[in-house]
């Protein structure tokens, strides 16, 4: 009898543990739809640049500015630098996009590069393990997750220069790798706040994703930095 409840408690035990497949099957999928409906809108109104992309900017900017409130309640001089910083974001992708000489291009390339980072840190992370990037703020975060992000984002950074004809292949190589830093960079930056009041998203907008920040805080940080690199740079950098 000892023998059989045991049998019976590991069994009960393992069942409990064991992931719920059709859950995780309905969130994936759930992640999937969103994505699959919203990228493209999002992709068409950055092709098409005046005036969808204005208005796909401002409809998001309320709901930055909502998440980032969320994100640093408590903390006035917190509240202040999340907006300003996520609004030059905004800001800076319009800017970009409105150049007269490939506008279009430079923002595909920024997208491209941190969408490659997000891909290539989640498979090498995956398959690679190993030491964590920073566990205090992003547990599931690590070194190879980091080199995966860089080289995919490398290569599709060379491979925008290929398909433009425009830039050398290295500075690309080396501005796909500098993309995918600030981008994990940018990623961490959001983690850590969420740590620090307690929630897993900035919010509920989009099914399956949790708030327009979870999606875009890499994002957010890349454009910041490419923006300032442009200014520095001038001309069509790194198209020059």
């Amino acid at each position: 009898m000892s023998n059989s409840g045991d049998a019976n408690g590991a069994m009960a035990a393992s069942t409990a543990s064991a992931p719920d497949v059709p859950r995780l099957f309905r969130g994936l999928l759930v992640r999937v739809v969103s994505a699959v409906i919203l990228a493209p809108l999002c992709l068409a109104a950055i092709w098409l640049g005046f005036p969808w992309i204005d208005l796909m900017a401002a409809i998001a900017a309320p709901f930055i500015l909502g998440e980032c409130i969320r994100l640093t309640q408590g903390q006035p001089f917190a509240r202040a630098f999340a907006i300003v910083y996520c609004m030059a974001a905004v800001a800076v992708l319009l800017w970009l996009r409105h150049q007269p000489n490939l506008g279009r291009e430079t923002v595909l390339w920024i997208i491209a590069c941190v969408w490659a980072t997000d891909i290539g840190a989640y498979f090498l992370g995956i398959l690679a393990g190993g030491a964590k990037l920073a566990p205090a703020i992003s547990p599931s975060k690590t070194w190879s997750g980091l080199l995966g992000g860089m080289c995919l984002s490398a290569v599709v950074s060379a491979a925008c220069g290929l398909t433009f004809d425009r830039g050398d292949t290295i500075t690309l190589v080396l501005a796909g790798i500098g993309i995918a830093a600030v981008a994990q960079a940018g990623d961490l930056l959001e983690s850590a706040a969420k740590r620090r009041v307690g929630l897993k998203d900035s919010g509920r907008l989009i099914p399956g994703h949790g708030g327009l920040l979870d999606r875009i805080d890499g994002l957010i940080a890349a454009l910041v930095v490419m923006g300032l690199a442009r200014l520095i740079a001038g001309g069509v950098w790194p198209w020059a």
